[in-house]
């Protein structure tokens, strides 16, 4: 199996969580195309057809990569 890019993987996961958080906050069809769309390249990325599953792999693929997040909070786990 193919790794993808820690950074890429960051990247990914910091976009997933803010237009999570937008949806959240207010409801909007742009916002949800794009959280789907997303989500959708975060799976194939991980190589899952589920989101959270996904999410969990970038969580533990981040730290075994030596991925140190730039605000210094690598052990913060993104599942959940």
């Amino acid at each position: 199996m193919l790794i993808p890019d820690p950074k890429a993987v960051r990247t990914l996961l910091t976009r997933y969580a803010s237009l999570r958080i937008a949806q959240a906050e207010r409801d909007r069809p742009s916002t949800a195309r794009e959280l789907e769309d997303v989500s959708y390249t975060l799976c194939v990325m991980m190589g899952t057809d589920d989101v959270h599953e996904a999410v969990a792999r970038a969580d533990a693929l981040l730290p075994a990569a030596g991925c140190a997040d730039p605000d210094g909070e690598s052990s913060l786990p993104l599942a959940g």
